[in-house]
């Protein structure tokens, strides 16, 4: 489904994102991804994949550092060749209530989750502009579309990324570029091991299949999004939450 094709995934270093890696090399691809504090999972995971016959491989990134992006979609040009699926995974959360929320906090998820978006997406689109082709999936969170018991600056940020997705999409289409977001309930890990266990059981009671998804189950229609199989697909913003 995606030979031949080069990605660079956000992020990749995290339960999600490791999925999204994991997928998009089994799917055929070349995978770059990046990693900010985890890098001995990061490591791992690149020797994991490389073991298997995999081209992965793995880059330090501070998602809030323009030139470090810029100078990352080069260095993966060079390495791997021009870069064809972007996918912007990297994200944070905290769990507290508004009351508690201080001005840090709030700087601190707009930034990871949107600005951080803008930046890695602004360094690598610039190539695809250039050779007028590419795909991008961009990572939101039901917690930014539905009225749930969710961190207010949380959900403004995932909010936020439906903007950014259904703009660029407009823009891009003379390019040929298509933008697209996955939109993921609660999960069995990733961000939602931190949802509180009374939450987690409301979820499930009204969740149609009855339990949280996988990681897994996200990356597979990351994958899809990412391939030419959804050519005629674009500025969409799709939900993986078990049906709420």
């Amino acid at each position: 489904m995606l030979k031949g094709k080069t990605a660079f995934v956000s992020g990749g270093s995290g339960a999600v994102g490791a999925a999204i890696v994991r997928c998009l090399t089994t799917h055929g691809a070349q995978v770059a991804f990046s990693y900010h504090n985890q890098p001995e999972k990061a490591l791992a995971l690149e020797k994991e994949l490389a073991s298997k016959g995999g081209s992965v491989k793995a880059y330090p990134l501070d998602v809030l550092s323009g030139m470090e992006s810029q100078q990352l979609a080069a260095t993966i040009e060079q390495d791997l060749g021009p870069v064809d699926i972007l996918i912007n995974n990297a994200g944070l959360t905290q769990v507290m209530p508004f009351a508690l929320i201080e001005e840090d906090d709030w700087d601190l998820i707009m930034n990871v989750n949107v600005k951080g978006m803008f930046l890695v997406t602004k360094a690598f689109i610039r190539p695809m502009i250039r050779r007028q082709r590419g795909a991008i999936v961009n990572l939101g969170s039901l917690a930014g579309m539905r009225v749930l018991e969710v961190p207010v600056h949380y959900a403004t940020a995932k909010s936020a990324v439906m903007g950014f997705t259904l703009s660029l999409a407009r823009e891009m289409a003379r390019y040929q570029i298509r933008v697209n977001a996955v939109v993921p309930g609660l999960l069995t890990d990733g961000v939602s091991v931190q949802v509180p266990d009374k939450q987690r059981v409301d979820y499930e009671q009204h969740c149609t299949l009855g339990r949280a998804g996988k990681p897994e189950e996200v990356a597979e229609l990351v994958a899809f999004l990412a391939s030419d199989r959804a050519a005629y697909i674009n500025a969409q913003a799709i939900q993986v939450d078990g049906g709420i």
